[in-house]
C-alpha cells in the first residue's frame, strides 16, 4: 500500500469535491467486505464443525489439510501481487474463496474452545480492534515508522511459531500469544492509517480505487482473525 504523504490542499477544487464523494464510498466498501469476508468465514467453520464427515475429511488427512493451508498462503500472496492484473470481479472472488478455506481450517476452534468462550474472545476481538482501527484512523501521528518495526516482529513471530511446532513448548506457546495480541493490535491502527490515505488519494470510485479497498479489507480481516486467534489462545476457555 502506498505510504506517500498526501496533501489535500494541492488538490483542485474539482478534485477535492470528487475525493470527497468517492472516499467515504470507499472507506465504507472497505469495512463492508471485510466483515462479510468475517461472516462467511465464521459459518464455514461452525458448519464445518458440525459436519462430522467434513471434519473427519479435514483433519484426518495431513495432505488436504496442509494443501488448504497452502492454498490461503497462495491466495493472500496472489491476490496481493496481482490486484492491479486481475479484474474487481475475479480479486473478489478470490476474496470470498479464501474466506472460506480459513473458516475451513479454523473449525477446529470448535473443538478445542467452548462455543460460549469463542463468543466471548470474539466480541473482545471486536472492540479492540474497532478501538484501534479508529485510532489509526482518527491520528494524525504518522505511524509508519511503528508500522515497519511491527512488521519485523511479526517476522520474528512467524519464525518462533514456526520453531514451537517441533519445541511444543506451552509456556512459548502462552508468550508467543501475548505477543502476537501486541503485533496485531499495533498492525491494525498502522493498515487502518495506510488505507485511509490511498483512498483518499483515489480519483474516483471506479474499478481501480475499489480494487484497492478490497485490498484494503483483506489486509484488515487478517488482522482481525490473528488477533482473534491469539486473544482466544489466552482467554479461551478449553472443553
Amino acid at each position: 500500500m502506498n505510504n506517500q504523504e498526501f496533501n489535500y490542499q494541492d488538490l483542485s477544487a474539482n478534485q477535492q469535491l470528487e475525493m470527497s464523494e468517492a472516499f467515504p464510498i470507499l472507506m465504507r466498501k472497505v469495512y463492508v467486505w471485510m466483515t462479510l469476508a468475517l461472516a462467511i468465514t465464521g459459518m464455514t467453520a461452525y458448519y464445518v464443525a458440525t459436519n462430522e464427515t467434513l471434519l473427519n475429511a479435514i483433519l484426518g488427512n495431513q495432505v488436504l489439510f496442509w494443501g488448504l493451508l497452502i492454498a490461503e498462503f497462495g491466495l493472500v500472496f496472489g491476490v496481493s501481487a496481482a490486484i492491479n492484473r486481475l479484474s474487481a470481479v475475479t480479486a473478489t472472488l478470490l476474496f470470498i474463496l479464501y474466506s472460506i478455506i480459513n473458516g475451513a481450517t479454523l473449525s477446529v476452534i470448535f473443538l478445542i474452545y467452548e462455543l460460549s468462550s469463542i463468543a466471548t474472545v470474539f466480541f473482545i476481538t471486536a472492540g479492540t480492534f474497532g478501538t484501534m482501527a479508529l485510532i489509526g484512523y482518527t491520528t494524525k501521528v504518522d505511524l509508519s515508522s511503528m508500522g515497519k518495526i511491527l512488521m519485523m516482529a511479526l517476522i520474528g513471530l512467524i519464525i518462533a511459531t514456526f520453531v514451537n511446532i517441533f519445541v511444543k513448548s506451552d509456556g512459548l506457546t502462552m508468550i508467543l500469544s501475548y505477543v502476537g495480541v501486541v503485533i496485531f493490535v499495533g498492525l491494525t491502527a498502522w493498515d487502518s492509517q495506510k488505507i485511509k490515505h490511498m483512498l483518499m488519494m483515489a480519483p474516483d470510485a471506479g474499478e481501480a480505487a475499489q480494487k484497492l479497498a478490497l485490498l484494503g479489507a483483506l489486509t484488515l480481516y487478517l488482522d482481525f482473525v490473528n488477533l482473534f486467534i491469539y486473544l482466544l489462545r489466552i482467554f479461551g476457555k478449553r472443553r
